[in-house]
């Protein structure tokens, strides 16, 4: 099973929109970093979010070293979106995030890397919910004040069949 490193923004992204059970659904494996949980999920939603099946993955010795590497050349990357960012390398995992600045350098590290539209179409092509309910959820994200999402891109997906 493909497994996907999510960073805290997906996965609030989804929970605005109501999908992330339909996420879940999902023939891939989401998990976090275990210092990122620590952090950022597990007083928010953490146990809920487990309950729907995310795992949380321990960091080693040699991807703790490699974040630290990564939050001293990129000081515009916070420490949690570094650790997302070691796991996905180290053990070639696909990362998913909506911060534009982690996108690039996890091009630049060749980390395959995926947003919230990307599960959006998984969830479309897999029928993991009813396309009303899947529109819905996505005009939900995007009308939050904090939707970073490509107007276009919504748009475009909004109005397909």
């Amino acid at each position: 099973m493909r497994v996907l490193v999510s960073d805290t923004s997906v996965l609030v992204d989804l929970e605005r929109g109501a999908l992330l059970e339909a996420a879940f659904n999902l023939p891939f494996q989401l998990t976090v970093p275990d210092l990122l949980y620590e952090r950022e999920l597990k007083d928010h939603g953490g146990t809920e979010l487990m309950a729907l099946g995310l795992s949380v993955s321990e960091l080693t010795d040699e991807t703790l070293q490699l974040a630290v590497s990564y939050t001293r050349s990129n000081k515009e990357l916070s420490l949690p979106d570094c650790f997302a960012l070691a796991l996905a390398k180290t053990n070639n995992w696909t990362l998913l995030t909506g911060d534009a600045r982690l996108r690039q350098k996890a091009s630049g590290e060749q980390i395959a890397c995926h947003g919230v539209l990307w599960i959006f179409d998984r969830m479309m092509e897999h029928n993991v919910l009813d396309i009303p309910l899947l529109r819905s959820g996505l005009q939900a994200i995007a009308n939050h004040p904090r939707c970073r999402l490509p107007r276009a891109e919504i748009k475009r997906r909004l109005d397909e069949g």
